[in-house]
């Protein structure tokens, strides 16, 4: 890219050219919100209805988590060789379709199977749209703009517990799939016309009609056009791409720490917003309750997410992050002695929502930052999918661990002290303001300044 448009892009004003792209990548996590935890608001009819026990609805809990692990691992990584928005729209294509066949599943086995390929799909957007929305934000507005996409997670979770209420309500669980995987279906075309390919993709890959595609996202933000492509920057050239380099050199510290924080973050938040509605059943709630408390950690992840990213703009992520990450865990340990008390577990429940939330938009705006062009989807595809890991093996576990005699209260403490333990893991890493006086990102602890 040029110096005047990167410094434009960097440095400038954000045109709505640009809010925009963002505002649809936040459209597409919105269904994404939807689409990840529909298992958590129908698990209780379904168990109901197919008499499964925990350990089998732990697995059905899992199944759409470790289809998003194989689509960030194997799938959004093709973002950093033929784009990112082919990827995002062939994700959403498989995502609607296993939503809409899941809504037709006879059996559990059924059911988890086409929950792993929804997730292939979710995973692949879910990625794509995070490097996205960080490549056509200003340095001073890219935490911002990544936790606002992070934001249309929780809404689309609180969309989808209060959808699910009605929908259970008057035509079954199987209504709530359909309209997901309806709703998924109806973006396709919508994204294919109003999202853009990633500027610094066109100038670092170099596509057929490169030059045309970038002067024509130029005039669209209002900078001139270019006369040729730049060269681009010598370390883009001689870096290779895929996993490898990625743990290699000066890379190796901060993918480690990113890949840690990411598991055990994952695994915390995914208990948290899985069990949540089911462990409320069974402290004494009814089941519109539960779904009302898991549906209020939702929405307390909206303002959470915002919130966090309006931080951002002003002190260092790395240290706002730290701070979500160590509240967070303090309030999930309180949570666990609030259930007994209606008014105090919903309050609770929706400040939580805004600490748990933000931990996630911090990690989603962090990674990015860390990797070039060449390497970002490849980083934060992998990034995610470790965090995955965490995510399948904690909803099961927790459902195996019910099983076997452990208290609800037990697992809420245990998962606090997991999010205590990434918050104090960040410390391996300091944060470093960028010479343009812009929003701080983050580098390894020890590294030249």
């Amino acid at each position: 890219m040029s110096p005047s448009l990167q410094e434009a892009l960097d440095s400038g004003r954000m045109s709505r050219f640009q809010w925009r792209a963002i505002v649809i990548c936040v459209l597409l996590n919105t269904l994404d919100g939807f689409d990840v935890l529909v298992m958590s608001f129908t698990g209780k009819t379904i168990s109901g209805e197919w008499h499964l026990d925990s350990g089998t609805l732990g697995l059905l809990l899992s199944s759409g988590l470790a289809g998003m692990a194989l689509g960030a691992l194997l799938v959004a990584p093709w973002a950093d060789r033929i784009g990112r928005r082919p990827v995002i729209l062939a994700g959403l294509i498989v995502a609607a379709v296993g939503m809409m066949l899941s809504s037709a599943s006879q059996n559990w086995q059924q059911l988890g199977t086409l929950r792993l390929v929804t997730g292939v799909g979710i995973g692949a957007v879910l990625a794509c749209s995070n490097v996205i929305a960080g490549e056509f934000a200003s340095q001073r507005w890219r935490g911002l703009a990544v936790s606002l996409n992070s934001t249309g997670y929780a809404i689309g979770a609180t969309v989808g517990g209060l959808s699910s209420v009605a929908l259970i309500d008057h035509y079954g669980w199987r209504s709530v799939f359909l309209a997901g995987g309806t709703a998924t279906l109806v973006v396709v075309p919508l994204t294919f016309w109003l999202l853009p390919e990633s500027l610094d993709f066109l100038i670092t890959r170099r596509p057929r009609n490169a030059l045309d595609r970038v002067n024509s996202l130029a005039r669209r933000m209002g900078h001139p056009e270019l006369t040729a492509l730049p060269d681009p920057p010598r370390a883009e050239q001689s870096r290779p791409a895929g996993f490898r380099p990625l743990l290699a050199g000066e890379l190796r510290r901060p993918t480690l720490t990113l890949w840690a924080a990411f598991f055990l973050v994952m695994a915390a938040f995914y208990f948290v917003t899985s069990w949540t509605p089911t462990l409320l059943v069974e402290a004494g709630m009814s089941s519109n309750q539960g779904l009302t408390g898991g549906t209020l950690l939702n929405l307390g992840g909206i303002f959470g997410t915002a919130l966090l990213g309006a931080l951002a703009a002003r002190f260092a992520l790395i240290s706002v992050l730290r701070a979500y990450l160590l509240l967070a865990g303090a309030l999930v340990t309180v949570f666990a002695a609030s259930t007994g008390v209606l008014a105090l577990a919903f309050a609770t429940g929706a400040v939580i929502g805004v600490a748990v939330n933000g931990c996630i938009a911090g990690l989603y705006a962090l990674t990015p930052a860390v990797y070039s062009t060449h390497l970002r989807a490849t980083g934060v595809g992998a990034a995610i999918s470790v965090g995955r890991v965490g995510a399948i093996i904690a909803p099961s576990a927790a459902g195996w661990l019910l099983h076997s005699g452990w208290t609800p209260r037990g697992l809420y403490v245990a998962t606090g002290v997991v999010f205590a333990a990434a918050g104090l893991l960040l410390f391996t890493m300091r944060a470093k303001r960028p010479a343009t006086g812009a929003a701080p990102m983050a580098e390894p602890a020890g590294s030249a300044s």
